[in-house]
């Protein structure tokens, strides 16, 4: 375990202790965690929404869907209008939930 012997007190205005909660929220870090992130240059990311992990199944379904269309162009030769209105209904779901964030 690291052991942190070294403290400083930090004053803040009302505006910057605000500012600071905030980015707190976003990120998910405790005050500390975040100013010592900041302090050490690291990129500090807001954390992913919850819907993130149905994005990116849908996305996945959708490359699968668009693979196999692409099998039976390469074996027939031709596309079905109802495969490219599947995939384009899908591209409008992901698009709509994407918007939505």
């Amino acid at each position: 375990m690291r052991e942190r012997c070294w403290n400083k007190l930090i004053r803040f205005n009302t505006e910057e202790y605000s500012h600071l909660k905030k980015q707190m929220k976003l990120s998910g870090l405790s005050g500390e965690a975040l100013i010592r992130s900041l302090i050490m240059g690291l990129d500090v990311r807001p954390i992913p929404p919850d819907q993130l992990s149905e994005i990116l199944r849908q996305l996945s379904s959708i490359g699968n869907n668009i693979n196999q269309i692409a099998r039976v162009a390469n074996g027939t030769g031709r596309i079905g209008k109802e495969d490219i209105d599947t995939i384009k209904s899908m591209q409008t779901l992901i698009w709509n939930q994407v918007k939505g964030l």
